[in-house]
């Protein structure tokens, strides 16, 4: 279905991340993994089909363009983009109050700055091409849903939300789609006792996870979702956000 579509993929060595490569390699698609650290990216790669790890910290603009650059001359060309780097879990939680500049820097950084420098590197190029492509930023049901200790974060995934409404009104007329995936709770190796860091962070149990089909989501979810916007099927949706949370925002 995605036979020879190149993907980049930011964070793609792990988590949710890597269920996206794992998703979208089984379709057909070659994946550009990318992570801060060459050999992480490079080891995940050697266990996709038709993957190549690429470093870049996505902070950096100049990094970004350098990555790109090298995710071109290696495939040739470039079709879509995943915006899945992410300051998230233990990482992101402060109370807003007292949350660190640097912490606040880091996540806003990561979460809004780099996908809109990931996200214009690669629109100029299919731009440029004249070639349609896609474009997806994994959000968060925090764009929607208030999260104790975790404003700064919930603001950001807010943030991507919009830009993909914004990016998708302007990229149209090049046949770029652009769309959201806002993941419900996923279980990762990084954030499986995330409730307990919360209390232990000052959480007074206010906010506390609830999805209606009892049980977490996995990674593969979110690249089943991802897989499903880059298809053909999905040809007539951009602008839009789906939400794979197991019914967490239905109450």
């Amino acid at each position: 279905m995605l036979q020879q579509r190149v993907i980049v993929v930011t964070g793609g060595a792990t988590g949710i991340g890597r269920g996206i490569c794992d998703a979208l390699a089984a379709k057909g698609a070659r994946i550009a993994v990318v992570q801060p650290e060459l050999s992480v990216a490079q080891k995940a790669a050697a266990e996709i089909p038709g993957a190549h790890g690429f470093a870049a910290d996505i902070r950096s603009r100049p990094q970004v363009e350098r990555m790109i650059g090298q995710v071109i001359s290696t495939f040739g060309y470039v079709d879509g983009l995943v915006n899945n780097a992410s300051i998230t879990g233990e990482t992101a939680l402060g109370a807003f109050a007292t949350m660190p500049p640097d912490q606040v820097e880091e996540i806003i950084d990561t979460n809004l700055k780099g996908t809109v420098w990931c996200s214009q590197a690669v629109s100029r190029f299919l731009i440029e091409r004249q070639s349609p492509g896609c474009i997806v930023h994994i959000a968060s049901v925090g764009a929607f849903a208030a999260q104790e200790l975790a404003a700064v974060y919930c603001a950001s995934k807010a943030a991507q939300v919009s830009l993909a409404q914004s990016m998708a009104l302007e990229l149209a007329p090049h046949n770029i789609l652009v769309n959201a995936v806002a993941p419900g709770d996923i279980l990762t190796k990084n954030n499986g006792p995330i409730l307990e860091k919360a209390r232990e962070k000052g959480s007074t149990g206010l906010y506390t996870r609830r999805t209606p089909l009892g049980h977490r989501g996995t990674p593969k979810d979110i690249g089943n979702a991802v897989v499903f916007l880059f298809s053909p099927e999905a040809a007539f949706i951009t602008g839009t956000t789906l939400t794979v949370d197991g019914g967490f925002l239905s109450y």
